[in-house]
């Protein structure tokens, strides 16, 4: 399949992660010619991602494809695409709430959002879920402004806050339609805020949620146990057969150790992140707010306000989320998410993809 020999690209770390922008219209429209032409621009497949701008690990192997929206409460749409490491796969059935933080920068920078003198504030469509966020951040003299005193755990040095809010979305907080369920033996919360994730005591499992994410990655009994709550839980979700997506992260939980609500490890989905993922994190935050739900037994939320800090194991994420109860015996639903993250350019300019044909061996 063949497709351009140079191609227009951005390079940004949104949040904990770090991906390619481009403009759709720098892209093929054909999907099918587009995912080939990532796979040739990442330098998949092959675990190092070699002969590509893939860092050989799912976190730095991530796609931003940004156009202006045709929908009236939306400036930009932004199609995620998780290019696989050693597997010439190319998935969107996710978001991405840590590269979304990059996307109001690069749609100032292409000139698709005119930016205002000491904040802009650009109104984003996941084009994945539907979903709308609003993503804002300082600009001074029509330029993007990156440096700043925000920190966040997982990313050195500091930067300029990116402030990301997510208006109520209109799907089921509880895919299940409920607090708990069990699953392949194990009790299960199944949450929906911005990403499908399954929230499980890590102490159901026979771990501590205290490893390292490398010793969990090593624990096979574990991993073959997570693998057969996830297949069932994706069903229960109405994702269908997952076997082969992204979707559900499986999150485990443990009493925090410094100071938060609640310790996490995430799987993504096999994979346990170094860190969490925004909308990981805006969907474990409001699980922990369901009465009945796994996450009662374990977390320490605190007792007032929206805020909660969401410890892992590179250090924490603080969101806020708050959750209607509903009226009678209606399901909880979401009410606000907000986070902050920052974002950095890296580089701007032309790559060039592996020939077309140039199968990768490893």
């Amino acid at each position: 399949m063949s497709g351009p020999a140079e191609v227009r690209c951005m390079l940004l770390r949104g949040g904990t992660s770090k991906g390619a922008y481009f403009l759709a219209d720098d892209l093929p429209a054909d999907p099918a010619a587009r995912d080939d032409l990532l796979l040739r621009v990442m330098g998949s497949p092959d675990p190092r991602q070699i002969d590509g701008l893939g860092g050989g690990h799912p976190l730095t192997s991530k796609v931003a494809v940004v156009s202006v929206s045709a929908d009236p409460l939306a400036d930009v749409d932004y199609l995620f695409l998780q290019v696989s490491v050693d597997r010439a796969e190319v998935s969107d059935r996710q978001n991405c709430g840590n590269l979304l933080a990059g996307v109001g920068p690069f749609a100032v920078e292409r000139g698709l959002v005119e930016p205002a003198e000491g904040r802009t504030a650009v109104r984003i469509r996941m084009v994945n879920s539907g979903d709308l966020a609003v993503a804002s951040f300082p600009t001074e003299g029509g330029r993007v402004v990156y440096e700043g005193s925000a920190q966040i755990s997982g990313v050195p040095g500091s930067a300029a806050p990116v402030v990301i809010e997510f208006p109520r979305g209109s799907g089921a907080l509880l895919p299940t339609g409920h607090a708990r369920d069990i699953v392949a033996d194990t009790p299960v919360t199944c949450v929906d805020n911005g990403m499908p994730t399954v929230l499980i005591a890590a102490s159901s499992l026979g771990v501590t949620g205290y490893e390292t994410p490398k010793d969990l990655e090593e624990d096979l009994a574990l991993a073959d146990r997570l693998r057969e709550i996830r297949l069932a839980a994706g069903k229960l979700m109405g994702l269908g057969d997952v076997e082969n997506a992204t979707v559900p992260k499986l999150t485990l939980l443990a009493p925090p150790r410094d100071g938060g609500a609640v310790m996490t490890r995430t799987f993504i989905p096999v994979r346990c992140h170094t860190s969490i993922g925004v909308l990981g994190a805006a969907s474990v935050a409001a699980g922990l707010r369901v009465e009945g739900g796994v996450g009662h037994a374990v977390a320490r939320p605190p007792e007032r306000g929206d805020r909660l800090r969401i410890e892992h194991p590179t250090g924490f994420l603080d969101i806020e989320a708050g959750v209607d109860s509903g009226p009678g015996d209606a399901l909880p639903a979401a009410r606000r998410t907000a986070v902050v993250r920052t974002a950095r350019k890296i580089f701007d300019g032309t790559v060039f993809p592996r020939p077309a044909g140039a199968a990768s061996h490893f």
